[in-house]
């Protein structure tokens, strides 16, 4: 059976941003590049222990390396605009987003409330 549209066009949804509405976003670009991940963790880690009083990292991407956390969460997002790392945060509890350098390493907090 064969169906058809008459009159109608159809075409792809144009992609939008992702809603980080609800998560404050911290974008550090130095002076001086970070020299690695690790540095850049580390700095990343003062920013939310400022920020919440317990944190715990959700998710994590390194453009040097071509890797993120959790492994393998954009394999699902080929097509998509948005990073699966990006997506696990916002939909895991993620409030804080520090971006280094834009893109080239970004992590995601959430508070911890024991």
């Amino acid at each position: 059976m064969q169906e058809k549209q008459i009159g109608l066009e159809l075409s792809c949804p144009v992609p939008s941003p992702p809603d980080m509405s609800d998560i404050h976003v911290i974008e550090f670009i130095a002076e001086k590049p970070v020299k690695d991940y690790l540095e850049a963790m580390k700095m990343a880690d003062k920013l939310a222990g400022k920020r919440f009083s317990d944190y715990m990292l959700i998710s994590w991407y390194d453009r040097d390396r071509d890797f993120e956390s959790p492994q393998h969460s954009s394999e699902c997002h080929q097509d998509s605009a948005v990073p699966g790392y990006v997506d696990y945060g916002i939909h895991h509890g993620a409030k804080l987003k520090v971006d280094f350098e834009q893109g080239r390493f970004v992590f995601f907090y959430m508070p911890v409330d024991l």
